[in-house]
């Protein structure tokens, strides 16, 4: 009898899909959260990044809980509701080297967060940023949240008379470098995003609509599986080759555009029916007004600027990181301390 072997699939670094795993998901069955976390941890696998080079950040909520999910050998830090951004400023910080991936919700965000979430894309710390938005509070019953739209419904039958805040919009508006807007449901497109926002070197935003199957997967809300597929309009199809393998250009002139990301990767952008530029701050910024102004559910790579400084750079910080400093690096001498002093006199 013949004998057989068992191969076990790899990537570049000799890890299983298995080792970017976590703990298993104690989420209801078919949230959409669940198929975030699954392209979060394909994205770290196919690009070959080392789990313990990773903090996870969180805030509170049912987003919040889904790092436990992936990258059990990463860092991780479960922060106070809607401080999560804090937190990920001072891990920055101590540690420029370290990747942070942080997962919010549109409560944790757009609600008690906002500010906090405001300064984080005004300081341009660089982290992949996914808010994973079903425009409810899952963990306390199902309660509008401040991304809501207006006039969806609720399962009692409660309509929402506030407008809804755009959490893309809202980035644009305020300076950040990429800005992308997908759907759980579209894993093809969700991992491409993600991979490039990972590739990124400054903040980048992600928007997943993320259906809550216990609250608001129902008939009149905005912001259920059936209503996204219904009305999903993708701006380009995208593809993505990591610095490690060949670059090949699909040469289709004048409908296909290779972008090389800082880590030498490419974002590979194929323009379909729309004309679109996810180049211009301003036609993106029409372009979600228009959206929203139609009801229009616009998903894809909407805002890409490669020139914006990050945090670590316009903070000149050195090279060594701060949390390996020695108190003798960090203390100055008392010549050193009477020159600061008297500047400031």
């Amino acid at each position: 009898m013949a004998s057989t072997t068992n191969t076990v699939n790899t990537n570049k670094l000799g890890l299983t899909l298995n080792d970017y795993k976590g703990s298993p998901s104690t989420m209801c069955d078919g949230c959409g959260h669940d198929a975030i976390s699954s392209q979060i941890i394909k994205a770290y696998y196919d690009l070959g990044i080392e789990p313990h080079t990773v903090v996870k950040l969180s805030g509170i909520g049912c987003s919040s809980k889904t790092p436990a999910y992936f990258l059990g050998k990463a860092h991780a830090i479960n922060a106070v509701h809607g401080r999560m951004p804090s937190v990920a400023t001072g891990v920055n910080t101590a540690n420029k080297y370290l990747r942070l991936i942080g997962v919010s919700g549109d409560g944790d965000s757009a609600s008690i967060g906002l500010g906090q979430l405001c300064h984080l894309i005004r300081r341009n710390v660089p982290m992949v940023y996914i808010v994973e938005n079903n425009g409810v509070y899952g963990l306390t019953k199902g309660q509008f949240s401040a991304t809501a739209d207006l006039g969806s419904k609720l399962k009692n039958g409660v309509i929402n008379d506030l407008p809804a805040i755009d959490i893309c919009g809202l980035a644009l508006e305020l300076g950040c470098g990429f800005v992308a807007r997908s759907f759980a449901g579209d894993p093809k497109q969700l991992s491409v995003l993600i991979k490039a926002a990972m590739s990124y070197k400054g903040l980048a935003i992600l928007d997943v609509i993320s259906p809550c199957v216990t609250f608001n997967n129902h008939e009149g809300s905005t912001k259920s599986y059936k209503k996204a597929k219904e009305s999903e309009i993708p701006l380009h199809e995208l593809g993505f080759v990591p610095y490690f393998e060949q670059i090949t250009v699909d040469y289709e002139p004048g409908s296909t555009v290779d972008v090389e990301m800082h880590d030498g990767s490419h974002l590979r952008l194929k323009k379909l029916d729309r004309n679109y530029d996810p180049f211009s701050r301003q036609n993106a910024l029409n372009t979600v007004l228009s959206a929203k102004e139609k009801g229009e559910f616009l998903t894809g790579l909407l805002y890409l600027d490669e020139s914006h400084k990050d945090f670590t750079t316009i903070m000149n910080t050195v090279d060594k990181p701060l949390s390996a400093l020695t108190e003798a690096e960090l203390r100055p001498s008392p010549d050193v301390l009477e020159s600061i002093m008297a500047g400031l006199k």
